[in-house]
Parts: C-alpha cells; sequence; structure tokens
C-alpha cells in the first residue's frame, strides 16, 4: 500500500513539473474570459447567443468569474463558447508533493523530538544541538516513509 502512495505522488509530481511555469501566469484584471472575449472582438451579444443566454448574463458571468465566485461548470461553458479550452489544476505551493511532504515531515517531527528532548531537560538529560537535529532528520525520514495521517491535521 505504501508503494502504491508514494508512486502516486511520484506521478502526480511528474505532471507538476510540467505545470510550474503556470504558476507565474496572472489572472488580468478584468478575468479570462473579458479579456478573451475583447481581445477577439466578441461582443456581448454574440458571446450570449453562443451560450443561449441574455448580454446582461454574460455580463454577470464575467463579473462572477472576476469575483472568483463562477462555477467550474459555467467556466467550462463559456470556454467552450469561446473555442476554448478550460485547464483545471491544484498545483502545491511548496512545488511538488514530494516538497510537502517533506515540509510537513519535519514539522512534526521537530515537535516530537522537541517534546521528548524538554521532557529529557526536566531529567538533567539534555541532549545536545548536533544530537536533536540528527534526531529530527531520523524522524523527517520515518514519517516520509509512513506518510501517517496525522501528518496533515
Amino acid at each position: 500500500m505504501m508503494k502504491k502512495k508514494h508512486l502516486q505522488v511520484q506521478q502526480l509530481d511528474n505532471k507538476f513539473r510540467l505545470l510550474g511555469g503556470l504558476t507565474k501566469i496572472t489572472v488580468p484584471p478584468s478575468g479570462w474570459l473579458k479579456a478573451i472575449r475583447e481581445a477577439l472582438g466578441i461582443s456581448l451579444d454574440q458571446l450570449g447567443r453562443k451560450l443561449s443566454i441574455t448580454k446582461q448574463s454574460v455580463t454577470e458571468i464575467e463579473e462572477r468569474e472576476r469575483n472568483g465566485t463562477i462555477t467550474l461548470k459555467s467556466l467550462r461553458e463559456a470556454a467552450d463558447a469561446l473555442d476554448m479550452q478550460l485547464f483545471y489544476a491544484l498545483i502545491p505551493k511548496d512545488g511538488s508533493l514530494n516538497d510537502l511532504i517533506e515540509r510537513k515531515a519535519k514539522e512534526l517531527a521537530k515537535q516530537i523530538v522537541m517534546r521528548t528532548s524538554n521532557t529529557m531537560k526536566l531529567e538533567d538529560q539534555e541532549n545536545s544541538q548536533q544530537r536533536i537535529e540528527k534526531a529530527i532528520e531520523e524522524r523527517t525520514t520515518a514519517i516520509k516513509n509512513e506518510m501517517p495521517r496525522t501528518l496533515w491535521d
């Protein structure tokens, strides 16, 4: 089961590598729909006819996109009417799922090791900083390999 999970992470990370440059693209201030419609010289009436809605409804759709309240279904339909393809993706802020897992595992490992270290300090058995860092590194590796559900708490 664990191998399957690691394989899934690797396959998704391969896809994220292809999408990496997309994170640098900013949405036009007016939204994609309006920017593309205007760039192509398509009127509100024309797009409305393609979508079988009024031009006021097209304006509302463009406004919902700009406000971030549009549904994927509406966006897909409008893109289709513009002979465009809607592309949808969730891309890890860390760059890859492996980097996200590494960061979360290290945070969890640090909590666990520091809790133990503080207990030992109270018992006058304090570890050196070097030993603590090595323990965090080892715990991080173990957590990454196990990928327990608590990693996401």
